[in-house]
């Protein structure tokens, strides 16, 4: 199952790196160990990653089957569709189908560009339906379409929250913990958006960057992330975090090393 995005996911993304407070002492002895580790961008690491975020969003590891995904899952959002969870509603899903637009000129989903701009902000289907879903999944045939959701899912959500992870002397973990959250709530101002969870955990923590323990500050962010996730109903379960992030925390494995063994939504998971 699908689990939604937060409507404030697109609101000032790519500033995130230059916005988010702290201001880390990036020669700390803790900051250069995370930066000797290998981060989250490491390839075999960020596929780790991608796995991690299906399983919670599509109940799957093979996240590479969900370019052709779309449902409305009735959380407000409009259609939601795609390996992260592009939303009608939200502003991601114009500017994707921009972008395939700009790369793929009079692909099959272009037509849909001034209906994307109408409905974006709200649940509505108009101008989409009925064969919007039917035209996502030829699209994603299409290996442009793919490689566009790839680069925006890097551009607005993997890579800010790999950059701000290593800002703040974190390793593999804690940086998936920051792409996770970025992925479900977004970055804009309302209190339950990224910023505003990390915002949170410097409150009670200081990240290694700026001398705290890395684990004590990844409970702290932890905490503060399962708490704006019961902000909303959609999302008050919070087994991703507590029987995956945690799970994986507890055991110290702060460098996200396989074998791993998680639990979402009750289903068992795997990776060797």
């Amino acid at each position: 199952m699908k689990h939604p995005t937060h409507k404030s996911r697109r609101t000032l993304l790519a500033l995130i790196g230059a916005s988010l407070v702290s201001t880390p002492l990036l020669n700390s002895p803790r900051a250069a160990a995370a930066r000797a580790a290998a981060g989250l961008d490491d390839p075999a690491k960020k596929e780790i990653a991608m796995q991690l975020v299906s399983s919670a969003e599509n109940s799957s590891l093979d996240w590479k089957a969900q370019y052709k995904y779309i449902e409305d899952i009735g959380d407000g959002r409009g259609y939601t569709a795609g390996i992260i969870g592009f939303c009608s509603g939200t502003g991601d899903m114009l500017d994707l189908v921009e972008l395939y637009a700009d790369r793929r000129p009079g692909n099959v989903l272009a037509p849909y560009l001034p209906a994307l701009r109408r409905v974006n902000g709200t649940d509505s289907h108009a101008g989409l339906d009925p064969n919007f879903p039917r035209d996502w999944a030829r699209a994603a045939q299409d290996q442009a379409f793919r490689q566009a959701q790839n680069d925006e899912r890097d551009r607005v959500y993997f890579n800010p929250a790999v950059r701000q992870g290593k800002t703040d002397g974190l390793r593999a973990l804690g940086q998936f913990a920051y792409y996770d959250a970025i992925v479900m709530h977004g970055d804009g101002d309302d209190p339950t958006s990224f910023r505003n969870i990390r915002r949170r955990a410097l409150n009670r923590a200081r990240p290694p960057a700026q001398g705290g323990d890395e684990v004590t500050y990844l409970n702290a962010f932890l905490d503060a992330r399962v708490w704006a996730m019961k902000q909303e109903e959609a999302h008050s379960d919070t087994s991703r975090v507590d029987t995956a992030q945690r799970v994986f925390l507890r055991k110290g494995n702060l460098d996200l090393d396989p074998p791993l063994d998680w639990k979402v939504y009750g289903d068992s998971y795997h990776i060797d």
